[in-house]
């Protein structure tokens, strides 16, 4: 994603004097494992992002993915603060959004879901750590049994489908085996609007008046 400025003629700025003097559009970027601190920091930031954005009546607030993926606990943090944002969210996969980030990924407001031309996304479904005594396998198992109802129907109620669409692609076709999808398949099933990295255009203009 990047910065389309217009300037008017009559205004005579360096790049860093615009930065100080005009409040350009904010985003968030998100990249590397997802982790209690990232999650921590993406929570702060789109925070900052959308207090500036109800300041200047900037409309959405863009998020750029580009991860692995990580905790599915660190996640569902980010998506409540995503859910608690007043400002509609474009999202925006630049590289690679798999795991946590496919789902991630599904929160951007319908229409602006971006995936860029070479980048891939990747579903699967939520793993969990071993454990030794019977009981706790059976804990484990029944948690991750939550957990994967719940990011699944999340996902699927995103992209505007049956609460089980993407799980049942998931097993019954890919035998619970990683799902890499292409930019053309995650416009297919919804999951992504666009293919491409979209520009944000600011427009600067200076107008005189003497009465």
């Amino acid at each position: 994603m990047r910065y389309i400025l217009g300037v008017d003629n009559n205004l005579r700025m360096s790049d860093e004097l615009m930065h100080k003097f005009w409040k350009l559009p904010k985003y968030v970027a998100f990249s590397g494992e997802v982790s209690e601190e990232s999650a921590r920091k993406f929570r702060e930031e789109l925070e900052t992002a959308e207090d500036s954005a109800l300041a200047s009546k900037q409309p959405i607030i863009p998020i750029t993915i580009d991860t692995y993926g990580g905790s599915v606990y660190a996640l569902l943090g980010m998506i409540d603060a995503i859910k608690a944002c007043s400002v509609p969210i474009a999202t925006i996969v630049e590289s690679k959004a798999m795991s946590c980030g496919a789902v991630l990924f599904s929160f951007g407001a319908e229409g602006h879901r971006y995936v860029a031309p070479n980048a891939t996304v990747m579903i699967h479904s939520v793993a969990g750590g071993s454990a030794d005594k019977i009981h706790e396998v059976k804990s484990n198992t029944k948690e991750l049994d939550r957990l994967n109802d719940k990011v699944f129907k999340e996902m699927s109620r995103n992209c505007g489908k049956p609460d089980d669409y993407f799980f049942d692609i998931l097993s019954k076709e890919k035998f619970m085996a990683d799902w890499y999808l292409e930019p053309s398949e995650c416009i297919r099933h919804n999951l992504a609007n666009h293919v491409k990295v979209p520009s944000i255009n600011v427009s600067v203009k200076m107008d005189v008046n003497i009465g």
